[in-house]
Parts: structure tokens; C-alpha cells; sequence
């Protein structure tokens, strides 16, 4: 993460941008990386403010005041961050001509030609690194967009953890089986091609059945969940309980999902009442799915009703 977001006095005029879910809530459950690329340039704090500025070869990192030409030293940063990164998530400052991920003003003389820039240092860790988790803070605040990006990391980090030890197809298998509701919710055509991944598990090298995986399931969570999705999802789970449910429970969580399609109450209801029948039928298949528990619950990022 941008080391700022963490409250360490870094930035431009010596102070911090300190967010308080990256550095509160989300900080109990990760171990964080943190990074200032323009400390570690040199810069130093407080420092002359920087810019992107237009060029023939591409944006040039440019500092406003003694026009010093920073491209090559940043973009150097980040090669070699890149290069060794091994993170299930990352961070990035908003509106930083190094770390802004998108929306960067792109100045030619001294107006901006184009706000769709990037910054040098997170430009090259998101070309390198296409399908990690990433997002800035500012877009952090939108509920879903929090949600999904938190799922993101949790979910990269036990698809790590899996693939570093001593696994067995028989192992991913068991792996994609519990994950099966939460791709179905956020990417229905991945979830079927990730299905076919799964089922040669044992006919292909490790290697290669590995990088299969891992990339189909990235791009599936990469995805928003919809509500529809969700609606799917949470039906299909009730269906496989229909038999173990009694006439007035199966009523009740039907009126409680076409709740959450209205919009009347946030994700977190329908997914506890399914989750407490699935625990008390014993329903072994629906109450592990990651589904009902993608990251720590304590992080409470299901209870906002969708707009």
C-alpha cells in the first residue's frame, strides 16, 4: 500500500492521508507492504509538488518547480518492485502523479490535455500484474467497490496458499468445489470454464493446470457481483436445502431474498438466514461454500443495500 494510507508523515507537504479502514478495521486481518516511491527516489518530505506532463515518448514525471525529469527513476522504482512482488492485493494513493491509478491529469504547457493519465509507479505494477487486486482509497468509499476488491484479496490469498504447498488435483478440486456459489455470483461463464479446468485436473502437468486455474478464477472475481447474480446464487443454495426445510422456512427465505432484490435489505440478511438453516440441516455442501464467509466477518462489508 501507499505507506501515506497508513499515516506515515510521507507526503508532499510532510503530512499523511491516513484512511481510517485500511488503517483500523482491514488492518487486523493483513500484513501490509507499505511503500512511498518518492521516498524512495530520494525526494525526501516535504518536497516540490510533482506532475504528468505530456510528451511524444509518453507522460514524463515532472517536478513543477526545477523542471527535474523523474521518469527514469521512477519507472526504474517500479520495475524493480514489480519484478519481486508478491502481495495478494495493493493500494495505491488517489490523485498521485506516482501512484494515482486512473483520472491523472496530463498537463501540456500548463493545462491539462487529458485526466485520463495514470501514475509511472502504479502504471507499470498494474501492467506487470494485470490480474491483482487493485484499487486507490478514494473509490474504497464506495461500499461495493470495497466490498469486492476486500473479497478479491482474501480470496488470491487462499488460492495462494493452496498453490505454494505440497497440492494434488484432488486438492484444487476441493479448493474450486468450496468456491464454486462465490464465482457462480460474480462471473457465471467463468465459473463454468473454471468447472472444465477443474475436471482434466488430473490428466495435466501441475504447472500448467495452475496457471489455468489462477487465471480463471482471478478474472472471475474480477467481476462485480450482481444483485441478480446473488439472487441466483442464494436460490440455487436454497434449492439444494429444499428437501431438509419445512413449507414455512422455504417461504420465509424466499420473501427475504425478493427483499434483497428490491433492495429493502442488504446482502448480509438472506445470507445469514441461509447460512443458520444450512448449519442446523447440516447441509455440508452450502455451509462450506466461501460464499457466506469470503473474508473476515468482523469487516461487516455485506451490510449496505444495494442502490
Amino acid at each position: 500500500m501507499s505507506s501515506c494510507l497508513m499515516g506515515e508523515p510521507v507526503r508532499f507537504n510532510g503530512g499523511h492521508s491516513r484512511d481510517r479502514f485500511l488503517s483500523g478495521e482491514l488492518d487486523a486481518h493483513v500484513d501490509w507492504v507499505r511503500v512511498c516511491p518518492e521516498m524512495e527516489i530520494g525526494l525526501g518530505t516535504p518536497r516540490e509538488t510533482l506532475r504528468l506532463e505530456r510528451s511524444p515518448d509518453g507522460p514524463r514525471l515532472i517536478a513543477r518547480k526545477t523542471r527535474t525529469d523523474l521518469t527514469a527513476r521512477m519507472t526504474a522504482l517500479a520495475a524493480e518492485r514489480a519484478k519481486g512482488l508478491d502481495v495478494d492485493g495493493y493500494v495505491f494513493k488517489s490523485r498521485s502523479p506516482s501512484c494515482g491509478t486512473h483520472g491523472i491529469p496530463v498537463y501540456e504547457g500548463d493545462a491539462p490535455a487529458d485526466r485520463r493519465g495514470r501514475g509511472v509507479f502504479a502504471a507499470l505494477i498494474l501492467d506487470t500484474h494485470p490480474m491483482l487486486p487493485v484499487e486507490d482509497e478514494g473509490r474504497l468509499n464506495d461500499a461495493l467497490l470495497r466490498e469486492t476488491f476486500v473479497e478479491r484479496v482474501f480470496a488470491h490469498a487462499r488460492l495462494r496458499a493452496l498453490l505454494r504447498g505440497d497440492w494434488r488435483p484432488r486438492d484444487l478440486v476441493a479448493f474450486h468445489s468450496r468456491h464454486k456459489m462465490q464465482l457462480l455470483a460474480h462471473d457465471p461463464a467463468a465459473y463454468r470454464e473454471a468447472g472444465r479446468v477443474v475436471a482434466r485436473a488430473g490428466l495435466r502437468p501441475r504447472g500448467e493446470l495452475a496457471a489455468d486455474y489462477t487465471r480463471v478464477f482471478s478474472a472471475a472475481l474480477a467481476t462485480k457481483a450482481s444483485v441478480g447474480r446473488n439472487v441466483n446464487v442464494l436460490q440455487h443454495c436454497t434449492g439444494m436445502l429444499n428437501d431438509a426445510l419445512d413449507p414455512a422456512r422455504r417461504a420465509d427465505l424466499a420473501e427475504v431474498i425478493a427483499s434483497y432484490r428490491a433492495g429493502r435489505v442488504p446482502l448480509s440478511v438472506p445470507v445469514t438466514l441461509l447460512r443458520h438453516h444450512a448449519l442446523g440441516e447440516a447441509a455440508e455442501y452450502v455451509r462450506d461454500q466461501t460464499y457466506f464467509s469470503p473474508y473476515p466477518e468482523e469487516l461487516r462489508l455485506r451490510n449496505h443495500v444495494p442502490g
